[in-house]
């Protein structure tokens, strides 16, 4: 991917060293004078404060927001977090949002920016998503997790210097949210296929180019190295561009995806710790994985065959050979120091077993593979 390119209403992408000095003038171009900066504690310190001091060194009259975690210690995107940017952003006053963190403040923006008609750019401090180019926002709305139309950002400024600094965790999870591209766009097939979803071979191929790039250079991404985040993060953008090109999620969010938000929301019902988007993702496609390839190779399926596998099994099989095994992801999640077990993640077999049973319906209108075996 080139440092800069234009898509729809994402203006400019900038991927290198410094590219936080680049906020300002772009700004300044855009004649966007009174932004509001919005961080928590921990990204205000990897990049809010530089971002801060930089725009106010050009003139520009900037105001922060420095969004609170809940009770459990976690910002979350949901009605609070929402209300308090909305507090922050003066009608005909606010002219432009800079979001500075990563997937939840990301998410949180995205809406307001929507709901307000202010504009926002983005500033990632750790490669963990790819969510950042997204016009969804999946927000938390009385403990469902709802993905509601938002807009994607006018820019992002996404500086190499700052994202090696991220915590290896969030690293290892933007690396396990680039493997659930696995069955996601196995999913996407079975969908279109069985559903009649639509399809689009651009958007897939976007991706999938995407997930390879990170699996060749895993060991790089592992040690974080230069070239290693950055290609992790222009594989989270491309397929952030891939959504945002077909217009929905489907190009990276299948099953494993609904297992994630389904543990999501009862982390939160239980009042747990929040468990990292892509940490849970690459786990998720790991047991997805290994649901799928038992299924479909070995006719291990609870109850009835599924119509899809009897209708379709020819075609099913032959794209299931191209899913790595459940053993095969967990590799690759080692290999970038995240979790690649249910155990070491923390998700006990009785949630397990009942989000293998329930989580197509967090997505019903969703035609995965895992919807087909739950409903035969």
């Amino acid at each position: 991917m080139n440092n800069s390119r234009e898509i729809d209403h994402l203006e400019k992408i900038v991927l290198e060293l410094n590219a936080i000095n680049e906020v300002a003038p772009f700004l300044r171009a855009q004649g966007l004078q009174r932004p509001v900066v919005i961080a928590d504690q921990n990204t205000y310190t990897a990049a809010g404060q530089e971002v801060m001091e930089s725009l106010q060194e050009q003139g520009l009259q900037t105001k922060l927001c420095l969004l609170d975690p809940n009770e459990t210690g976690d910002v979350v995107a949901d009605e609070q977090a929402v209300v308090q940017l909305l507090l922050e952003v003066e009608t005909g006053i606010t002219d432009g949002l800079i979001a500075v963190g990563s997937g939840t403040i990301h998410d949180i923006v995205r809406f307001v920016s929507y709901k307000t008609g202010v504009p926002f750019i983005s500033v990632p401090t750790a490669p963990s998503v790819d969510g950042f180019t997204s016009a969804g926002a999946p927000l938390i709305i009385r403990g469902v997790k709802k993905t509601v139309v938002a807009v994607p950002p006018m820019a992002i400024f996404a500086d190499l210097r700052v994202l090696m600094q991220a915590p290896q965790p969030l690293v290892a999870a933007g690396f396990g949210d680039m493997l659930g591209k696995y069955t996601s766009l196995f999913d996407w097939k079975i969908s279109h296929l069985t559903g009649g979803e639509p399809y689009s071979e651009q958007a897939a191929l976007i991706t999938e180019q995407a997930l390879n790039s990170c699996v060749q250079h895993a060991a790089e991404i592992g040690e974080r190295t230069e070239e290693g985040v950055r290609i992790l993060m222009t594989a989270l953008i491309e397929s952030g561009i891939a959504m945002l090109l077909f217009g929905q999620s489907h190009p990276a969010s299948g099953a494993e995806h609904h297992l994630s938000h389904y543990w999501e929301m009862e982390y939160l019902r239980r009042g747990n710790r929040a468990l990292l988007h892509g940490a849970k993702v690459g786990v998720a496609c790991a047991e997805i994985s290994r649901l799928y390839h038992a299924a479909v190779e070995e006719g291990l399926f609870p109850g009835q065959q599924p119509e899809a596998l009897r209708k379709y099994g020819d075609q099913i099989r032959e794209w299931i050979a191209d899913v790595p095994t459940a053993a095969q992801i967990q590799e690759l999640l080692v290999l970038t120091g995240g979790p690649s077990t249910r155990e070491e993640l923390g998700i006990d077999e009785d949630l397990f077993a009942e989000s293998l049973r329930e989580a197509h319906l967090v997505r019903y209108n969703r035609h995965t593979l895992l919807r087909a075996l739950n409903e035969a």
